[in-house]
C-alpha cells in the first residue's frame, strides 16, 4: 500500500468520525431546541423570573373519548404566585382592595401578613390565573409582585377522583409525587426531573449524550393514556351518588368494562371529593375501595358456581334437585333468602331464584375439590394486576377447610371475602368465552421525545370452556327476561344478562352476621352472547331495604340504557 493510499484511508475513518459525531450533535440539538423547548423555557424562566422556587413540572393523565380524542385528567396549570414586601408597601387598603376578589385570605390575615415587621417576602396566593394577574400588575402597587408559577390541576374535578389520584407531599418529603390512584402508579413515568440549567449551552448539548443515544423506551419520563372515557364516568358517578343519597348508604361503587379485553370505562366509589380542593376529604375519601377492600359479596357469586358445575359436567341447566327449603352441615343449618322449599327444581331456577340449597347442591354433587380447582382457577384469592395503588388480596381460606359447610356457604358468596376488581374479573369470564382477563387502566405511554408505547397485559388463562360460557349467558339472560322485577325490565331488543346479590355483613367485633346490616351487588354485561360492557354495582348498608334487586335493578338498567345508547349498540334480538 502506497503513502497515499494510506492517507487516503485515514482521510476517510477521520471524515466517517466527524459525519458520525455531527449526526449526534445535530440530533441533540434537535432534541433540546425542538422537542424539549418547552421543558427548558420554562426552566430558564424558573431560574431568571422567579427564583424562590423550580417551576413545578409534570406528565399529564389522559381519558379517552368513544371518539378516541384525548381529554385531560390530569395536568399542569399555569399561573403566578402572588407575593407582598411588607418592607416598601405604602397602602395596605388600597393593595387589598385590588387583590382581594383573586385571594383565599380573608382581609384581617392579608392585614397581618402585609404588616409583618423585618420581613422582605410573603406570599399570599400560590395559584393566581392569568387574567387576575393581568388586573393586578395593571395597578402597580407598591409592594405586591407576581411571580411564574405552575401546579397540578385536575379539569374534571371529583370526577373518578378516587381512581385519578393526586399529587402531595409525605412525611419529610419536600419533592410533590403521586400518593393516590394512577398518579401514584405512574409515578415515575409522570415524575419529571428538573435539575440546575448547565451555564454553557455546549455544555448541555454533551449532557448525558450516552443516555440521549443508548437510552430505552422504559427509561424515559411521559403522559399516561388510559381507557377511562369521561362522559361514561361521569354517567356512572352520577348513578352512584343518587344510589347513595336515595338508601343512605355508607358508600356505593361501581365499575364498567370490556370483558372481552380488560379496559375499564369507568372505576368510582362515592362519597368522593374534589381533587383541586380536598378541604374536608379523609383518608377514607381518598383510598379506593374498589381495589383496596374486601368484601362478602352474596348471590352474584352463585353464578360462579353454576358456571364451575356445568363446566366439569356435573350438572346441566335441566338438572333438578329437590328444594326444602333447609339444609344442615357440620350441625350449620344454611336456608334459602325465604327459608322456602320449592320441591324439585332446574338449575335455571336455580339462578332465577337465587336459592341458596341448590348452589350447595351443586357443590355437593361435583365434589369439593373439583369446586375449589375453579375457584382457585379464578384466582378469587390473589391480586388482578390492576395499574392502581394498594390493591388486596381476597380472603378465601374457607376453601382450604376439610368441612361441607365452608364450601356450600363459599357457593352462594358468604364466608369469603373480595375485592370489587377480583370479583368482576371472575365474572368476565362467564361473559368472554371463559378467559380470565387482566383489568387495566393506562393503555399507551406518550414519552417526551414525541415516541409511544402501547401497554400490554399477560395473555389470558382459559378457565371455563366456550360452551360453559355461552351457556350460562343464556341462563342469565333468562334471569333478566323473566325473574328480575317480574320481567319488566328487560330490553326488547338487546339481549341483558344479570344477577342480583344480597350478603349479611359480618360483625367483627361479636361475631357471626348483623341482622340489619347487608351489601348489596349487581353485575350484568350485553349483549349477552357477545359483551362490550360488564356493569359492576354495589352499596354498602343501605337503610330500609333488604334486598338488592330493590336498590341496584333500576341504577344498573339506567347504565345499560345509556351506554347503548351512547355507544349506539346495534339490536342483538
Amino acid at each position: 500500500m502506497t503513502v497515499r493510499q494510506r492517507a487516503v484511508i485515514r482521510i476517510r475513518i477521520i471524515t466517517g468520525v466527524i459525519l458520525v459525531i455531527a449526526v449526534i450533535l445535530i440530533g441533540r440539538l434537535y432534541q433540546i431546541q425542538v422537542l424539549q423547548h418547552s421543558f427548558y423555557a420554562q426552566r430558564a424562566e424558573a431560574q431568571y423570573v422567579y427564583t424562590v422556587q423550580e417551576v413545578y413540572e409534570r406528565g399529564s393523565i389522559f381519558m379517552t373519548t368513544r371518539e378516541a380524542e384525548l381529554v385531560s385528567a390530569a395536568t399542569i396549570k399555569a399561573g403566578f404566585v402572588l407575593a407582598i414586601d411588607p418592607s416598601v408597601m405604602t397602602d395596605i387598603e388600597s393593595a387589598w382592595s385590588v387583590i382581594a376578589p383573586h385571594v383565599t385570605i380573608d382581609k384581617e390575615l392579608f392585614t397581618v401578613r402585609a404588616s409583618l415587621p423585618n420581613r422582605t417576602y410573603v406570599e399570599i396566593e400560590t395559584q393566581i390565573l392569568e387574567s387576575a394577574a393581568g388586573e393586578i400588575a395593571a395597578a402597580d402597587i407598591d409592594g405586591v409582585f407576581l411571580y411564574r408559577n405552575q401546579w397540578r390541576f385536575y379539569p374534571g374535578e371529583a370526577l373518578a377522583a378516587r381512581t385519578v389520584g393526586f399529587t402531595g407531599l409525605s412525611g419529610g418529603d419536600t419533592k410533590l409525587a403521586g400518593r393516590y390512584g394512577l398518579e401514584r402508579h405512574y409515578e415515575e413515568t409522570l415524575s419529571r426531573t428538573t435539575g440546575a440549567l448547565s451555564v454553557n449551552f455546549f455544555a448541555e448539548i454533551f449532557t448525558n449524550l450516552g443516555e440521549y443515544v443508548f437510552a430505552s423506551p422504559e427509561q424515559k419520563a411521559g403522559d399516561v393514556v388510559t381507557t377511562l372515557e369521561p362522559t361514561v364516568a361521569r354517567m356512572l358517578q352520577r348513578v352512584l351518588q343518587d344510589t347513595n343519597d336515595e338508601w343512605d348508604s355508607r358508600l356505593t361503587g361501581g365499575i364498567i368494562i370490556n370483558p372481552q379485553t380488560g379496559a375499564i370505562y369507568a372505576l368510582d366509589a362515592v362519597p368522593t371529593f374534589d381533587l383541586n380542593n380536598r378541604t374536608g376529604a379523609s383518608i377514607e375519601d381518598f383510598r379506593n375501595p374498589l381495589v383496596e377492600d374486601v368484601y362478602e359479596m352474596g348471590s352474584i357469586i352463585k353464578a360462579l358456581t353454576i358456571a364451575a358445575g356445568l363446566d366439569a359436567g356435573a350438572i346441566t341447566p335441566d338438572t333438578t334437585y329437590y328444594d326444602s327449603g333447609r339444609l344442615t352441615l357440620n350441625t350449620f343449618t344454611i336456608g334459602n333468602f325465604d327459608g322456602k322449599g320449592r320441591g324439585y327444581v332446574d338449575m335455571q331456577q336455580v339462578l332465577s331464584q337465587s336459592l341458596n340449597t341448590g348452589v350447595a347442591f351443586i357443590v355437593d354433587t361435583m365434589g369439593k375439590d373439583a369446586f375449589r380447582e375453579y375457584f382457585t382457577a379464578l384466582r378469587l384469592g390473589s391480586e388482578t394486576g390492576i395499574d392502581l395503588p394498594g390493591e388486596a388480596h381476597g380472603l378465601v381460606q374457607n376453601l382450604e377447610s376439610p368441612r361441607d359447610i365452608e364450601y356450600a356457604t363459599a357457593s352462594f358468596g358468604q364466608g369469603i371475602a373480595l375485592t370489587p376488581i377480583a370479583t368482576v374479573r371472575a365474572l368476565s369470564a362467564l361473559a368472554n368465552g371463559g378467559r380470565l382477563i387482566t383489568p387495566h387502566l393506562a393503555s399507551e405511554i406518550r414519552f417526551t421525545d414525541g415516541t409511544s408505547q402501547a401497554i400490554l397485559y399477560p395473555s389470558d388463562t382459559q378457565v371455563f370452556t366456550p360452551a360453559t360460557s355461552e351457556t350460562i349467558s343464556r341462563m342469565l339472560t333468562v334471569v333478566v327476561d323473566e325473574a328480575l322485577a317480574g320481567g319488566t325490565v328487560a330490553l326488547p331488543r338487546h339481549t341483558v344478562a344479570a344477577k342480583t346479590g344480597t350478603a349479611q355483613i359480618a360483625d367483627s367485633v361479636n361475631g357471626g352476621y348483623y341482622e340489619d346490616k347487608f351489601l348489596h351487588s349487581f353485575f350484568g354485561y350485553f349483549p349477552a352472547y357477545d359483551p362490550e360492557f360488564l356493569v359492576f354495582l354495589y352499596t354498602v348498608e343501605p337503610k330500609g331495604v333488604r334486598y338488592a334487586s330493590e336498590t341496584l335493578t333500576d341504577p344498573f338498567m339506567e347504565l345499560t340504557r345509556f351506554l347503548i345508547n351512547y355507544y349506539a349498540v346495534p339490536p342483538d334480538r
